[in-house]
């Protein structure tokens, strides 16, 4: 599984960075970024679950 924020959509929220730290983290501009190039087997539900709670549907499985 891959993963990717548009840095267009994403509001800050942090919701992803705090459900799935060891996938997401904040970029240079405050804004959240996938951190990984392939989500780990064991971090894929947590990955997935930041993914569907995104308020702003910013994050993609790529």
């Amino acid at each position: 599984m891959k993963v990717k924020v548009d840095p267009d959509l994403c509001i800050s929220c942090g919701a992803c960075v705090s459900t799935c730290p060891d996938v997401y983290d904040w970029d240079d501009e405050g804004k959240a970024k996938a951190i990984v190039d392939e989500v780990p087997d064991d971090l894929e539900d947590e990955a997935r679950e930041a993914l569907e709670n995104c308020p702003t549907d910013a994050i993609a499985e790529v």
